[in-house]
């Protein structure tokens, strides 16, 4: 058995009922970190419809939290479901930047919180810099969407 994540007429995912469960259950888990809702709507007979401008403003919204937490251990946890939301914003059309409406930069993402204190830049071979946390963590997260991409059935 499956379900079917539909935007239109245009299905962006076909997971299993187990997958689709746990995304369902982290996508509320998202929804109320946020404060902001998905445009995920509910499973009815094995069909969710997807608001595309509401879904928008969560996948930005989504992102610029990841980004913006300073957290290794919430980045983590986080990490799989925002790869898999940014596949399925991709396969939307959905073009994606990361700011929060009204926000004019990255900056500008609200109070800062679930901060972890460790190193902040390291230096690589004979003084050359290497990409910062974030460069890196995004850099990967990345990489995850292209792979989850592959095994995302639409």
């Amino acid at each position: 058995m499956s379900q079917y994540y539909d935007m239109g007429g245009q299905t962006l995912w076909n997971p299993s009922n187990g997958v689709s469960r746990l995304f369902m259950s982290q996508v509320s888990a998202h929804q109320a970190e946020l404060g902001v809702p998905s445009g995920i709507g509910p499973m009815q007979a094995d069909e969710c419809q997807i608001d595309p401008l509401v879904f928008t403003t969560f996948v930005d919204a989504l992102l610029a939290w990841h980004r913006g937490t300073g957290h290794a251990v919430m980045a983590a946890l986080s990490e799989g479901f925002v790869a898999t939301v940014l596949v399925l914003a991709e396969r939307a059309g959905i073009e994606v930047n990361g700011q929060p409406p009204g926000s004019a930069g990255f900056g500008d993402v609200g109070d800062v919180k679930d901060v972890q204190v460790g190193q902040v830049g390291q230096v690589g071979q004979v003084g050359q810099a290497t990409a910062s946390p974030e460069q890196a963590r995004e850099a990967a997260l990345q990489r995850k969407a292209r792979e989850l991409s592959r095994s995302m059935a639409a």
